[in-house]
């Protein structure tokens, strides 16, 4: 069934939401932060049906939780919703997430990179210890994720757990995310004594950012409920793209930088300019 609504009655997401110097500090030492209400919960229980909608229409998955591999059983996984749906688009489009995003990592203006719906089935598997920037073709550290649930996140589903700081450690491992690079990042995580944050349970509309190189990963879903999950990618505004040096950002470029090469400006008509200070 198609998803539709007076899109432009849907909640704007342009006002502000203020950072304190403390915050942005605080993430630029660790890699992440969790901020609270970034999404109120009229704006919430707008879009969720929006975002989750179009996650039913575009599951690609056919067979059960238990007969995929690790990647599958960690979440059903739909990128760049923007294209697909106009309210999505309101969504990802976001003055306020962008100039927190930019406010974060202390830069003027940011562009989309792109987006993911992650919505971890009941019963599915946990996602390994990885670190996102592996796959982009960038040479920066200004990048960084927003990963905002549309329903509750019990203690028990869980958000994400980060290692703090490890976003200076910059490449670590050029493994895909899968059990084995959970079993070699936990090794060092332990062999190093790194210490890690888990936030825990979080409302509908709070929020966690984490920079590209930040070491994390997140629980396995024992709930009887889908953890539905929208995150939104941004670069720093006149960020050019790097060499690809694995196949996984090669496949990225591909995707995400269509018609572009490397040492070009990241900014493909993928890429749309979101905030400017």
């Amino acid at each position: 069934m198609a998803i539709r609504t007076d899109y432009a009655q849907l909640p704007s997401l342009q006002s502000d939401y203020p950072l304190s110097p403390e915050q942005i500090a605080s993430y630029q030492r660790k890699g992440h932060i969790k901020l609270a209400h970034v999404a109120t919960p009229d704006e919430i229980a707008a879009y969720e049906p929006i975002i989750s909608g179009v996650v039913r229409e575009r599951d690609y998955h056919t067979k059960p939780v238990s007969e995929r591999d690790t990647y599958g059983k960690a979440f059903i996984q739909i990128g760049n919703l923007w294209q697909l749906n106009e309210g999505a688009k309101r969504f990802v489009m976001a003055r306020r997430f962008a100039k927190i995003a930019a406010e974060l990592m202390g830069v003027d203006g940011v562009r989309v990179y792109h987006d993911q719906a992650l919505f971890k089935e009941p019963g599915g598997g946990h996602t390994p210890w990885h670190q996102d920037q592996v796959y982009w073709p960038l040479d920066t550290p200004h990048t960084i994720t927003l990963w905002m649930p549309l329903v509750p996140v019990s203690e028990e589903v869980g958000s994400m757990t980060f290692v703090d700081e490890s976003q200076k450690l910059g490449y670590m491992s050029r493994q895909a995310i899968s059990d084995e690079s959970h079993k070699t990042l936990g090794s060092f995580i332990a062999g190093k004594q790194l210490p890690t944050t888990t936030y825990g349970a979080l409302a509908a509309g709070d929020a966690t950012f984490h920079a590209g190189w930040t070491l994390h990963s997140a629980p396995g879903n024992p709930s009887e409920t889908m953890r539905e999950v929208m995150t939104i990618i941004y670069v720093a505004d006149g960020v050019r793209i790097a060499e690809p040096d694995s196949s996984a950002r090669q496949n990225d470029l591909r995707a995400w930088f269509p018609g572009l090469a490397p040492g070009d400006l990241a900014a493909s008509e993928l890429n749309p300019l979101v905030y400017k200070a």
